[in-house]
């Protein structure tokens, strides 16, 4: 790998049969040039991309390994396809709502950060258990990689390599927990089962410290009926601010329904127009 840059964020992002997660990452991008100008961001990819609100567009520097149209097995690539000595990947189904650049100083504490707290769109942590079953039956870290730090070191690689393992070898795996006999490799268990084997105190910040943390709108963290929060909040982006139902959201906002990229994204780019315009 070459480092280009110091840091920055990546956002990993192939489009399958239903999503458009390349449109995600492009908003994702947006928002974080909004609140941090001068901030890098790579995307990796698949397909060659020509977009100007990334200042790098990586491919898949071994190829695409993924036996599924989700490509989740490709994550572990993210070290060696990163431009930067100091990473943040995020998923791309989020926004960035303010500036987070003071993140670095604390995250650079360890060789790899994966972040533990999920909150409601009120930005309290969340007790609802019912997307973390497999984990509760195993005792595994609560871990959410859709915000992942790490810098270049020996530390990072292996972690990433144990990843790759654990996608590459899942059958294997998945035989020693509770409860996973029709479990999927998602990128959440297996970096909770690298977390586990490397030692989660490695991994991870101490629980009193509020960040790395999202806010993630899945319905029963929210305490909503509808999969499809639209239909029960309501949103609202300023030039300085992302509300919903007037609550400012202080961390980064997994939107989770990808549509909701095409709602943001014209508002984004009014706002990056009115910004040149000053």
């Amino acid at each position: 790998m070459k480092v280009e840059a110091e840091q920055g964020f990546l956002i990993v992002a192939s489009n399958n049969s239903t999503d458009d997660y390349i449109a995600c990452a492009r908003v994702l991008a947006k928002s974080i040039k909004h609140n941090m100008p001068d901030a890098k961001v790579c995307l990796l990819t698949d397909t060659a991309i020509d977009e100007d609100i990334f200042d790098y567009v990586k491919l898949f520097p071994h190829g695409d390994q993924s036996t599924t149209e989700w490509k989740l097995s490709n994550d572990w690539q993210v070290f060696d396809a990163s431009p930067f000595r100091e990473t943040i990947k995020l998923e791309a189904d989020m926004i960035v709502t303010s500036d987070i650049s003071h993140w670095w100083e604390m995250l650079r504490h360890r060789d790899v950060v994966v972040a533990t707290q999920c909150r409601n769109f009120k930005g309290n942590i969340s007790a609802s258990r019912y997307y973390r079953k497999i984990f509760d039956l195993n005792d595994l870290p609560n871990v959410y990689n859709a915000i992942t730090y790490w810098r270049l070191s020996r530390e990072a690689q292996e972690f990433f390599m144990l990843v790759k393992n654990i996608f590459n070898n899942w059958d294997t795996y998945k035989a020693t927990l509770k409860g996973a006999k029709d479990e999927i490799a998602t990128t959440d268990v297996v970096y909770a089962i690298a977390s586990r084997i490397i030692g989660i105190e490695k991994v991870t910040l101490p629980q009193s410290i509020t960040y790395p943390s999202l806010i993630h709108m899945k319905s029963n963290i929210n305490g909503i009926s509808s999969e499809d929060w639209r239909k029960q909040l309501v949103w609202e982006l300023t030039n300085t601010d992302f509300r919903i139902n007037t609550v400012s959201q202080q961390y980064p906002f997994h939107y989770y329904i990808k549509e909701f990229a095409k709602d943001i994204e014209p508002i984004y780019d009014k706002l990056r127009r009115s910004t040149r315009a000053i």
